[in-house]
């Protein structure tokens, strides 16, 4: 009994120390309030927007019939090289040599009638002359001249259709590439139509690649053509590719429509300048963009800029002037209470460390990194300011609170919260 008595007080003494040193962890003496901190610098700063994208061919033909028939002859197969005019697929010809024939035929009937009303027509006119046969006659046989005449040009063009269909039964590569895909078999049928193409096999350039990348509706404005991006495969973990944005859709794609995970892209076409044989159709792929970069601007680390009410910062400004401004800025003072203000809207702000003590500041933000921000306007090269923690950021700390500068590793156990 004693024993658990003393195990009790020795875990009671543990828990109230572990408790005095968190606390002191986030306070030091005199109510300071522990954080990180980091100089305003100047540097080179990147905007950079992500997305998911597919690896595909910059040319890539889909080959099809534009006539109906069964494959009697495949000739390639998938991954195969072929020449621009190589024979690729066969279709059965059999109806349509038996076309070209019945044109064929039909032209030389048409041939013979025109001969035979040539000749009626010039009996018939030598007939009127020596009039011998009415006027009425002498047009009757111009005008079997001309139907003939016009059924020899219409058999003529259906030989030309019949020929045509004849032709497009022997498929033939339109330029130099790769068999990348290939969905019919010999015995198959290919069926030709002006609306639908049944596509027979898709011959592509791999030297030339692009990445077909989506982009959030909220970031497609701050891409352009011509932006530089680095593109990593999952297939090639070790390798980041260059590339530069070439085409941007004017119209959204949306996923989900309806539904808690509707989701709104933009597709972006992105060449790869750096080409190389392991890259296949379909890997996907990561780009990172760089929509824009500046040099040489004032920056902190973005954890750094955190959102205050416009009226709290409003009444600090109010509450750090010296009286004496406040007197002579007292008409000023009164027009700007006269005007509108939203006193809900949020504002960005930093807290500045000047003298141990956190100073909160409105700042005009531009461009980001993933790890840094721009300031335009609000600080000075060199001042201290606040990055963390993020609670103390985000809720706790206040304009005018006494703070003590830590490391990030202090500040653990309080994260861990």
């Amino acid at each position: 009994m004693k024993k658990n008595k003393k195990l009790l007080i020795v875990l009671a003494v543990v828990l109230v120390i572990a408790i005095f040193v968190i606390i002191n962890l986030t306070k030091g003496s005199g109510g300071e309030i522990a954080v990180t901190a980091e100089k305003v610098q100047r540097g080179d700063i990147t905007q950079v927007v992500s997305g998911p994208g597919r690896v595909q061919p910059e040319v890539e033909v889909k080959i099809s019939a534009n006539v109906s028939a069964e494959i009697v002859g495949l000739y390639v197969k998938e991954g195969e090289r072929v020449a621009k005019g190589q024979l690729l697929v066969e279709l059965d010809r059999t109806k349509y040599l038996a076309a070209v024939d019945r044109a064929k035929s039909t032209k030389k009937a048409a041939e013979a009638r025109l001969i035979k009303a040539c000749n009626d027509y010039q009996r018939a006119q030598q007939l009127y002359e020596k009039k011998l046969s009415s006027l009425a006659q002498l047009e009757n046989s111009e005008a079997d001249l001309k139907l003939a005449e016009s059924d020899l040009e219409q058999s003529i063009a259906s030989l030309k259709q019949a020929e045509d269909d004849l032709a497009k039964t022997r498929l033939f590569s339109p330029r130099d590439g790769i068999v990348t895909k290939v969905n019919k078999e010999v015995g198959e049928i290919a069926l030709g139509s002006m609306f639908q193409a049944d596509v027979i096999m898709v011959v592509s350039d791999l030297s030339k690649m692009e990445v077909m990348a989506e982009v959030d509706e909220n970031d497609i404005v701050l891409v352009s053509k011509a932006d530089t991006t680095d593109i990593e495969v999952d297939a090639l973990p070790d390798t980041i590719l260059r590339g530069v944005v070439s085409e941007i859709a004017h119209t959204a794609t949306t996923r989900g429509r309806g539904t808690q995970e509707e989701v709104t892209n933009f597709e972006v076409k992105i060449t790869i300048l750096d080409q190389i044989e392991k890259l296949r159709p379909g890997m996907s792929a990561t780009v990172d963009i760089r929509t824009e970069t500046r040099n040489n601007v004032l920056m902190v680390p973005i954890q750094a800029v955190a959102v205050r009410e416009r009226s709290e910062v409003f009444q600090t400004v109010e509450k750090s002037a010296d009286s004496a401004e406040a007197d002579a800025d007292k008409d000023s003072d009164s027009q700007q209470e006269k005007s509108p203000v939203k006193r809900d809207e949020m504002i960005e702000v930093l807290f500045i460390v000047e003298d141990g003590v956190a100073k909160l500041v409105a700042v005009e933000t531009g461009i980001s990194s993933d790890t840094h921000i721009e300031v335009k306007k609000g600080v000075t090269e060199g001042q201290q300011v606040v990055t963390g923690s993020y609670r103390v950021l985000s809720k706790t700390l206040k304009n005018g609170d006494r703070v003590k500068l830590t490391s990030s590793a202090s500040l653990a156990a309080e994260k861990a919260d």
